[in-house]
């Protein structure tokens, strides 16, 4: 084990955090080479993979349906226009992700595959209500992470739940965490900043700012929270952040994250 890895805790409060192998492999939007994100097929490619966890992002229709997708739009990603917010499911149904695939229900991706874990990423307060009834209506409390760039939208959601989930920082909550971490502030401190969530899942720079180094590992480490980097797609880089210690990685490039992990005796599929 690495320097920075020495200090990880044996166990996680939350059932969602043990990750086999001991590394929490995360398929972002799925696995597609083809444009794919976000689809029931992206997703069942990482799970064919063997990947055990998926992380995706969560809107709701105006008739408040949660959908796994990242734009707030479907101009990007589908053949359709307008925004999700404004349009009724039975219109976003109706687009196709690239042109061929259906944009998923969230409830789909939570329900059609029982032992994966789904990292969500709510994306706006519309969403929390639908966002929350889906994991409720799948009994998905134990795999799942919710996040939100938005602590606020985070804290809106687990309110609404009928039991506990894993949850990840904020932009407010990590920004503070750094400036306790440059500070040289008391683990207690830290702990207290980080006190509504159990996982850093974090950019490794953010512009000039590094986000994920030893000593950042170490002081989440000793605060009791995982540290997740988003989004990595060098096998280079995954060997360098999981020699620091990290507890997972977010990745567009399951394929490549899989051998990096068999080769370091970290998959278990």
């Amino acid at each position: 084990m690495s320097a920075a890895g020495a200090g990880r805790p044996t166990s996680w409060r939350h059932p969602y955090l043990d990750a086999p192998g001991g590394v929490a492999a995360l398929a972002h939007r799925g696995f597609s080479l083809d444009g794919l994100e976000n689809s029931m097929a992206a997703f069942a490619a990482a799970v064919d993979l063997g990947f055990r966890y998926v992380e995706t992002d969560a809107h709701a229709t105006s008739d408040g349906v949660a959908v796994a997708l990242h734009d707030p739009s479907l101009d990007r990603t589908t053949d359709a226009e307008g925004l999700v917010a404004d349009l009724p499911w039975s219109a976003v149904r109706a687009a196709r992700i690239g042109g061929v695939e259906p944009v998923p229900l969230l409830e789909d991706v939570l329900g059609t595959w029982p032992d994966v874990r789904v990292n969500i990423d709510v994306k706006s307060s519309a969403g929390v209500p639908a966002v929350a009834w889906a994991i409720d209506r799948t009994n998905a409390w134990d795999r799942v992470c919710v996040a939100s760039f938005s602590a606020r939208r985070r804290r809106a959601t687990v309110r609404l739940l009928e039991r506990p989930v894993a949850t990840s920082t904020g932009q407010d909550e990590v920004v503070a965490f750094l400036g306790a971490v440059r500070v040289g502030a008391p683990t207690a401190v830290v702990r207290q900043i980080l006190s509504g969530v159990d996982a850093l899942q974090v950019p490794e720079s953010a512009g000039p700012v590094t986000v994920v180094d030893a000593r950042t590992v170490a002081a989440a480490h000793r605060a009791g929270k995982q540290v997740h980097v988003w989004t990595v797609n060098d096998p280079a880089d995954m060997h360098r952040l999981l020699d620091l210690g990290v507890d997972g990685i977010v990745t567009d490039r399951a394929d490549l994250l899989r051998d990096v992990l068999v080769a370091r005796g970290s998959w278990s599929a």
